[in-house]
């Protein structure tokens, strides 16, 4: 059986405009901005947990965090270590990746981003070895400032 050139080349062009659209569809790893300062450890603690979680994560080293903060719209009273931006939403401090996958799937309406505030212990990047981790909020904000409970852990667990 022979086939027609075009028809050859027209299941080319499928094939290829297939691949092309393949990532879309599967949807990928969630990718993460991160901006954090030179002069902070435990931000790259956070980074490394989020990658260890399957997240891309565009690591930004910068001299100053607070510009960042303030194109995301973080509340002044929820900042903590670092800044990150996930789709349209802002992350600010030590986030776990659970709270930020749910964020992702549920899509609340209202929602502008994350934040632990403080820097609690046993947050990702704030591990001490032989100390307990402490029980803390992630909290969810508005672009109105407003912000009410979202998660809350102890360590990397859902409490």
């Amino acid at each position: 059986m022979t086939m027609h050139p075009w028809s050859t080349r027209r299941n080319l062009m499928i094939g290829l405009l297939g691949l092309a659209v393949l990532p879309v569809a599967c949807g990928g790893p969630p990718k993460v901005e991160a901006w954090r300062d030179r002069t902070c450890g435990c931000c790259g603690g956070w980074v490394e947990h989020l990658r260890a979680e399957g997240f891309e994560v565009d690591d930004k080293v910068v001299d100053a965090v607070g510009p960042h903060r303030q194109a995301l719209g973080t509340p002044s009273d929820l900042i903590s270590c670092h800044a990150g931006k996930v789709g349209r939403y802002a992350l600010e401090g030590h986030v776990p990746a659970a709270a930020i996958r749910r964020l992702l799937k549920e899509s609340p309406k209202g929602i502008a981003g994350l934040s632990v505030p403080a820097m609690p212990v046993g947050v990702p990047g704030m591990e001490v070895p032989g100390a307990e981790p402490s029980t803390y909020e992630v909290v969810a904000f508005g672009r109105d400032g407003a912000w009410r409970p979202w998660m809350r852990f102890r360590g990397l667990e859902v409490v």
